[in-house]
């Protein structure tokens, strides 16, 4: 058989430039500038790059219907695009804008990052630092996670350590380092972050639900539980979500399908929850119903969580032995994730049957 089923992982982001959620800037008043910022606000990302470019050619207010293109682009994973947008929206800028410029050219290095360009990230990174005295998380995260993946683990770790001691309460940006170095195989370093997250003081049910996310990083589960155990009873969705996961790592399908279950009915079923069910469903040999909720799941609108649902159906008609169908699916997988090596492996596998 080929790879194990893949479940959703925590939300961890790359910086706070890559929420696009909310993050269309004030001041907008061009009708297709205002749509296209409803648009991304909804995940509507390909309906916003056409609001964003419509925009542009009707001469909007350049600076933000070129930033608001780069924001769609950048959803869509289109990065070199989105660069192209984000610069011509900082050529938009003069120097009496500086927060608008050092909002733009973070979107700019973000998008640099996730194109794997590292040289360039840096580049902007030292821009964003030079005109910022007082320094800049996202900024330093950035250009230390860059000088990782080029090997500078000593230069990393000063910019890494520089944002942790601006931002010392933002659990994100310690598991962001985690992830970082998890990635690049260093994953005792990394954990070393997620040790000093555990420091941050609180007792509201947001502070436990990100206690939990951060043992569940450690794959301590029962403490993640333990810390889960509040938020949960308070129905804080978030921590839904995550204990969901915890079950799944822990091969408690029957309460996890439980708490998916739950989730549907407090909450409505997102594409997260119809592949948690499916994982579930897949655990007991039920694959007719893993493919109904991976098929319900990819009905839903918007990108976000399908890559794993896109996954798992391949992974339910392989253990139905439906291996032509795997097979084509698999194909279609990699010719959209064709860096996603466990996909590649799923597809080396099948060809072979």
């Amino acid at each position: 058989m080929g790879n194990k089923f893949r479940g959703s992982g925590c939300a961890v982001v790359i910086a706070a430039a890559m929420l696009l959620g909310g993050c269309a800037m004030g001041g907008a008043t061009g009708k297709k500038t205002v749509q296209g910022n409803s648009a991304l606000d909804a995940g509507e990302y390909q309906q916003a790059q056409q609001l964003f470019q419509e925009a542009v050619q009707e001469g909007e207010e350049e600076m933000l219907a070129y930033r608001g293109l780069g924001m769609a682009y950048m959803g869509l994973a289109k990065y070199e695009e989105a660069e192209m947008a984000f610069q011509a929206a900082y050529d938009c800028t003069d120097d009496k804008m500086p927060e608008n410029r050092q909002d733009i050219q973070l979107y700019l290095a973000t998008v640099q990052y996730r194109g794997e360009k590292y040289e360039e990230t840096i580049a902007t990174c030292d821009d964003i630092l030079k005109e910022n005295v007082k320094g800049n998380a996202d900024a330093y995260f950035l250009r230390g996670a860059s000088y990782l993946y080029d090997g500078l683990q000593e230069e990393a770790g000063r910019d890494f350590d520089a944002a942790v001691a601006l931002e010392p309460e933002d659990y994100d940006l310690y598991l962001n380092i985690y992830e970082c170095y998890r990635e690049r195989n260093l994953s005792g370093l990394g954990g070393e972050y997620l040790q000093s997250a555990l420091n941050i003081q609180g007792d509201d049910v947001e502070h436990y639900y990100n206690r939990g996310r951060i043992y569940y990083y450690l794959e301590n589960y029962e403490e993640a539980q333990s810390q889960l155990i509040r938020p949960v009873e308070e129905k804080y969705e978030p921590a839904m979500y995550l204990i969901g996961r915890v079950y799944l790592a822990m091969e408690d399908y029957e309460h996890a399908q439980a708490i998916y279950q739950q989730i549907q009915s407090e909450f409505g079923g997102g594409a997260e929850t119809f592949n948690g069910l499916a994982l579930c469903a897949i655990e007991s040999g039920d694959y007719d119903t893993a493919l109904s909720c991976i098929s319900q799941g990819l009905a839903l609108e918007g990108t976000e969580g399908k890559q794993e649902l896109y996954f798992n159906e391949i992974v339910a008609y392989e253990r139905k032995l439906d291996f032509a169908t795997a097979k084509a699916k698999a194909q279609e997988y990699v010719q959209n994730y064709p860096s996603d090596e466990a996909g590649q492996r799923e597809w080396t596998f099948l060809s072979t049957r």
